[in-house]
């Protein structure tokens, strides 16, 4: 029935086949379970998510509605005030913090056997290491928190194949002779 292949393509195709003068919790509700249907659950974004996407193609939004959706979803979710503000690298201390309250949630959710919350322990890494990328790789950065960024870009790979042995792991690596030298500042 849907064409697209993409996730934005689809909402912007379902957007366009409602044929509305504007977008609020109805269409974005529409907009949702297409995606779901799709994608899967993991792939429906926040509503306020989508409407962005949505007035980014020149919808008009009516945005009381789309607050009051956003609110009610965000209150469905057990996992949000897990997540909220987990993820801080802006140096190495903050990085550790982070990723062991990730490793606690990821203990606490294999125990519980909670695929779902597995899940987004690991998608939130995945976004970490990227972000630690994305500044590693970008030129106006200054050299000295390019090669840090990369650092903890591979302390979330570290993390991700082998989370049991990261806590050893790390304690190896920061006594390592290469970063003392790379990164301590006596």
């Amino acid at each position: 029935m849907w064409d697209s292949r993409t996730k934005i393509d689809l909402i912007i195709e379902v957007w366009e086949k409602l044929d509305c003068e504007s977008v609020g919790a109805r269409e974005i509700a529409a907009i949702e379970e297409v995606v779901r249907e799709r994608f899967g659950a993991s792939a429906v974004e926040l509503p306020m998510k989508f409407a962005r996407m949505l007035a980014d193609e020149g919808a008009d939004l009516r945005h009381a509605e789309i607050l009051e959706l956003d609110v009610q979803r965000r209150q469905e979710s057990p996992y949000d005030a897990m997540f909220r503000n987990i993820l801080k690298f802006s140096d190495f201390k903050q990085t550790l913090a982070s990723l062991q309250q990730l490793e606690n949630l990821r203990k606490k959710f294999v125990r519980g056997k909670d695929r779902e919350g597995l899940r987004i322990v690991r998608d939130t890494a995945i976004k970490g290491k990227r972000r630690a990328q994305m500044i590693a790789k970008n030129e106006k950065v200054a050299p000295e928190k390019r090669a840090e960024k990369q650092e903890i870009a591979e302390w979330f790979t570290i993390w991700l194949q082998s989370p049991e042995i990261f806590e050893n792991w790390i304690a190896l690596r920061q006594n390592s002779p290469d970063f003392i030298e790379r990164f301590r500042k006596d």
